[in-house]
C-alpha cells in the first residue's frame, strides 16, 4: 500500500528521530478523542519520535510525575471504538496562572518534550498558545531557579503547538466539522427516531432540548435530519409573534393527518430581546394555546456518550496523523496551527486566526448581529439553515403554479438516505410551483407507466426511513427508450431527477444520447448520487455510503469483541462495493483493520504471504483479535475463502481464523444523520437547478434543453457542483464501474501506519 507521490515525498524529508511529542485531551470530552490520541501516538512512533501521553489534561501536565508517560503501540490498542477520553480531561485553574505554566514547562523539559498536540476546544487551544508564547520566559525563570541547566535552555528553546478540535457542538471557526459532532448527532437522531414511535401512538407533541449553549449546529442538523416542525437556535432568534406562527404550523400539520409534532430547542436559544427560550416554556406554550398532549425530553450528556461514529473515527485519525506531520515540519518561528477539515481535505490553519474568528462570532451574537454571526458560522451552516427554511415553511399552492411537470425516480440498488432525498426534492419542487410526479421501480416502472402525482402530505415520515419507498431497479432506459419517451409525452414531463448509483449515471448518458431521436428527452436531466458503493464519477461522496460505513464499523466492533474471550483470533471480513474499495478501505480505517484488500491496489500471492507472516509474528506477543477486510471483487482468484484458508493454515499454532461475509446488511437500516442531511441538501439543490433550467429553456411555450450542461451529475467536491455527464465519460472506468481517480485512495496508507503492529 504505497503513499501517494506527494505524501511519500513529504515523509521522506521528515524524521522524528531525537524528537519527543506529547499529546493531551482537555476541556469537555467528545467521541473520537481516543481515535485522535491513537493516531498521534502511532504516527509519532512510525516517524521515529518518542511519544508521551499526558493524563488529566493540563492538570496532569502541571502535576507531572506519573501523569506523563511514554506511550507504545500496544498502550493505545483497543481504544478506537471507545467514547470519551481514556487519558482523562479536567479544567485546570492552576494552568491559567504563570506559576502553573512554569511547573508544566519544567515537567515537559524533564522529559525532553518540545512538541505538544492539544485535543480540545477553543479554550484549551488558547491556553496552549499562551504557553507557547511564554515558553522562553518560563525556561529563563527555571534556569534562574536552578531547576534546569543552560544546555537545556538551548536544546529545548522552542515549544511547538498543534491543535485538534474536539467538540460535539461543532462551534469552532475554520473547520467544517469538529471531532464528536457527528457522533452527538447519532445519539440525538437515535433518540428522535425512538420518540417518534411513541409520539405517533398517542398523537403527541415532543419538545427536545439538545446541547448548544452558543452554537445551534446540533439542533439545526438534527431538525433537518428528522423533519422537525420547528427549531430554535441561538444564531436565529425567532421574530416577535413567533409563538402564533409556530402554533399555526403545528395545527396545519395535524390537519393533514400527521399524528406527531417534533420541536427541537438548542439549550442556548433566545428570542430577539435576549430572553431564553427553554424547552419547558415551549411545552407550556403548546399546551396552553393548543391543548396538545406535549412532553419534554432533555437529552443532556447522553449526546457526549457512546461509541464514536465511523465518520468521527476517520476524521480523528486523519487529524491525528496530520498533527504529527505538522509538528515535525514546524520551524521555531512558525505560529501555532490547528488541523481542520475543508471538504475532504485535512488542512492546517493559523490557530489564533481561527480562535479570533470564533470569538468574533460570539461577540456578534452578544451584540445581536445575527447575520454576521451566520456568515462566520460558515457556508455549510448557512446552507443547512437555508434548506431547512425552504422545507419547513410551505407556501400556499395558490401562490405558485409554474405549469412545469417534474418526475423523480430511484435507479440502481437501494441506499439509505434515498427517501430523504426524494422527500426533499418533491417538497422543494412543490414550493417552486411545479407539479411533482414519482416513478415507481426506476426505468422499469417508467416504461410501464407507474407514474403518479405526489402531494406534500404524501411524504410524511419519509426522511427517517431506509431503503427506497419508491422502489428501485437496475434496468437501464435504452432498451425501452420508445416506451419511456411515450410516457414523457403522456405526462408532459418537463424535467427528470434521477437519484441512484452507477446505473443512474449510465441512464443519464443514454437519455442524453437519445435526444437526437426523441425531443422528449430535451429537458433538464440531473442525477443525485445515492449508492453505498460510493462509485459514481463526479462526486466524492454518495448518499448511503456513510450508513453502510457505520454498519461495517459497528459489525466489525462486535466481531472484534467476540474475540475478547478467545484472544488470538483473526477475522477475514468481506464487504460489498463491487469493484470499488471505498467501504473496505474507509471501513477498515474506522474499524482498525490490519489489512484491507481492494481492486484499486493490485496484490498477488507474495503480498498475501508477506502480510500473513507479519501478522503471525506480531500475534505471538499479543492477545488482541485482528481484522482483515476484503472487498468482494478485489481479486477474481484470491477470494475471501482463499484468503481465509491461507491465514488459517499459516497461522496454525499462533492464532485461529474465522470468516464473515457482511452481505446486504450493509444496505439496510435507518439512514445516518449525515446521509439524511446530505440527501436533503443535494436533492434541494438539484431541484433548484431544475427550476433555473426550466426558466431558461422554454421555446415557443415548451421546454427544449439540448446543451451539455442541461444533463448533469450533482456531486460533492468540497462544495456541491454540477458536472455535465458528457464531460465525466473520460473520467470513468465503465468495465469496472468506478471513477478512474478516487480521492479516498490517499487514506489507505493510514491503515498500515495506524494498525496494531
Amino acid at each position: 500500500m504505497a503513499w501517494s507521490d506527494s505524501r511519500k515525498k513529504l515523509c521522506e524529508n521528515l524524521s522524528g528521530e531525537g524528537k519527543a511529542i506529547a499529546v493531551l485531551t482537555s476541556g469537555g470530552d467528545a467521541q473520537g478523542m481516543n481515535a485522535a490520541l491513537r493516531a498521534v501516538v502511532r504516527m509519532g512512533i512510525h516517524e521515529g519520535a518518542k511519544v508521551y501521553v499526558i493524563h488529566e489534561g493540563y492538570q496532569g501536565m502541571v502535576d507531572g510525575g506519573d501523569n506523563i508517560k511514554e506511550a507504545t503501540q500496544e498502550s493505545v490498542s483497543g481504544m478506537l471504538q471507545l467514547g470519551g477520553t481514556v487519558i482523562g480531561s479536567s479544567r485546570c485553574q492552576e494552568f491559567r496562572t504563570h506559576e502553573g505554566r512554569r511547573k508544566a514547562a519544567h515537567n515537559l523539559v524533564q522529559c525532553g518534550i518540545t512538541n505538544l498536540c492539544v485535543i480540545g476546544g477553543d479554550g484549551s487551544l488558547i491556553g496552549a498558545n499562551i504557553f507557547r508564547e511564554e515558553w522562553s520566559v518560563l525556561l529563563a525563570e527555571l534556569l534562574d531557579q536552578g531547576l534546569i541547566h543552560k544546555d537545556a535552555v538551548r536544546k529545548y528553546s522552542s515549544l511547538h503547538i498543534v491543535g485538534i478540535v474536539g467538540s460535539i457542538d461543532n462551534d469552532f471557526c475554520g473547520t467544517d466539522m469538529t471531532i464528536g459532532a457527528d457522533s452527538a448527532l447519532h445519539r440525538i437522531i437515535e433518540t428522535v427516531d425512538a420518540i417518534m414511535t411513541t409520539a405517533q401512538s398517542h398523537q403527541r407533541t415532543f419538545v427536545l432540548e439538545v446541547m448548544g449553549m452558543n452554537c445551534g449546529y446540533l439542533a439545526l442538523a438534527s431538525a433537518q435530519a428528522c423533519g422537525a416542525d420547528w427549531v430554535l437556535i441561538p444564531e436565529m432568534p425567532p421574530k416577535d409573534g413567533w409563538e402564533d406562527i409556530m402554533c399555526q404550523k403545528l395545527c396545519a400539520n395535524r390537519s393533514t393527518g400527521t399524528r406527531l409534532n417534533i420541536i427541537i430547542v438548542a439549550e442556548g436559544a433566545v428570542d430577539t430581546h435576549g430572553k431564553p427560550i427553554t424547552s419547558n416554556l415551549v411545552k407550556d406554550l403548546v399546551i396552553g394555546r393548543l391543548g396538545f398532549d406535549t412532553r419534554v425530553t432533555v437529552l443532556g450528556y447522553v449526546q457526549r456518550g457512546g461509541t464514536p461514529s465511523a465518520f468521527d473515527r476517520i476524521l480523528a485519525s486523519r487529524m491525528g496523523v496530520e498533527a504529527v506531520l505538522a509538528l515535525l515540519e514546524t520551524k521555531d518561528n512558525n505560529p501555532a496551527c490547528v488541523v481542520c477539515l475543508s471538504g475532504n481535505e485535512t488542512v492546517r490553519l493559523p490557530l489564533m486566526e481561527c480562535v479570533q474568528m470564533t470569538q468574533d462570532l460570539q461577540k456578534a451574537m452578544d451584540e445581536r448581529r445575527f447575520e454576521d454571526a451566520l456568515k462566520l458560522r460558515g457556508r455549510s451552516f448557512e446552507n443547512k439553515l437555508r434548506t431547512y427554511k425552504l422545507l419547513s415553511h410551505r407556501k400556499p399552492e395558490s401562490e405558485l403554479a409554474t405549469n412545469f411537470n417534474v418526475a423523480v425516480l430511484n435507479v440502481g440498488s437501494p441506499a439509505a438516505g434515498m427517501n430523504a432525498a426524494v422527500c426533499s426534492a418533491i417538497r422543494v419542487g412543490i414550493s417552486e410551483g411545479h407539479k411533482m410526479f414519482s416513478v415507481s421501480d426506476g426505468f422499469e416502472g417508467f416504461y410501464k407507466g407507474q407514474i403518479k402525482e405526489v402531494k406534500w402530505a404524501d411524504l410524511g415520515g419519509w426522511t427517517v426511513k431506509g431503503g427506497s419507498l419508491l422502489g428501485t431497479k437496475r434496468t437501464l432506459p435504452a432498451k425501452h427508450i420508445e416506451q419511456i419517451a411515450e410516457q414523457m409525452r403522456k405526462h408532459n414531463i418537463n424535467a427528470l431527477l434521477v437519484i441512484g448509483g452507477f446505473e443512474a449515471y449510465v441512464s443519464l448518458l443514454e437519455l442524453s444520447a437519445a435526444r437526437g431521436q426523441h425531443e422528449e428527452f430535451c429537458v433538464p436531466l440531473v442525477m443525485v448520487p445515492a449508492t453505498m458503493s460510493n462509485n459514481v464519477p463526479g462526486s466524492d461522496l454518495s448518499i448511503g455510503a456513510d450508513t453502510a460505513m457505520n454498519a461495517v464499523t459497528t459489525t466489525c466492533d462486535r466481531i472484534k469483541q467476540s474475540a475478547s474471550g478467545t484472544k488470538r483470533r483473526v477475522f477475514i471480513v468481506e464487504t460489498m462495493g463491487g469493484y470499488c474499495g471505498y467501504l473496505t478501505s474507509v471501513g477498515g480505517l474506522a474499524a482498525g483493520a490490519a489489512d484491507a484488500y481492494v481492486y484499486e491496489e493490485p496484490f498477488d500471492i507474495r503480498d498475501l504471504q508477506a502480510n500473513v507472516e507479519h501478522l503471525t509474528e506480531k500475534m505471538k506477543n499479543s492477545a488482541h483479535g485482528q481484522l482483515v477486510l476484503r472487498n468482494e471483487n478485489s481479486h477474481e482468484n484470491y477470494t475471501t475463502d482463499f484468503v481465509y484458508r491461507l491465514y488459517a493454515e499459516e497461522g496454525k499454532g499462533v492464532f485461529d481464523c474465522r470468516k464473515n461475509v457482511l452481505g446486504h446488511m450493509q444496505q439496510g437500516g435507518a439512514p445516518s444523520p449525515l446521509d439524511r442531511n446530505v440527501g436533503i441538501e443535494m436533492a434541494a439543490r438539484a431541484m433548484q437547478w431544475i427550476s433555473k433550467k426550466l426558466r431558461e429553456t422554454p421555446v415557443r411555450g415548451r421546454v427544449l434543453a439540448t446543451s451539455e450542461d442541461s444533463c448533469c451529475v450533482l456531486g460533492m467536491r468540497g462544495d456541491l457542483v454540477f458536472q455535465p455527464v458528457a464531460q465525466l465519460k473520460e473520467q470513468t472506468d465503465f468495465v469496472h464501474r468506478i471513477p478512474k481517480e478516487q480521492w479516498w485512495l490517499k487514506l489507505r496508507p493510514l491503515i498500515k501506519i495506524l494498525k496494531w503492529s
